[in-house]
């Protein structure tokens, strides 16, 4: 079970990113930066999202069987 009271901004036993990396990162670039960086990951996702969603409607088309046939 996940554990509620961590937050994203608590690192991971032992993961060196968590721990060193990401906090030398976030002291590095100006909070302008971050800002750009992270609303540019969000834009990403709701691209993938817009494919996803594309495809989705894509595949739930309902295809239709047979011919069209005039008769008179």
């Amino acid at each position: 079970m996940e554990d509620k009271t961590t937050t994203a901004q608590s690192p991971a036993p032992g993961c060196f990113f968590c721990g060193v990396a990401a906090p030398f990162f976030e002291n590095l670039w100006p909070e302008a930066s971050r800002d750009h960086f992270r609303n540019s990951r969000i834009e990403f996702l709701k691209g993938i999202r817009s494919i996803i969603d594309g495809r989705i409607a894509h595949l739930a088309r309902e295809e239709k069987k047979g011919t069209h046939v005039t008769v008179e």
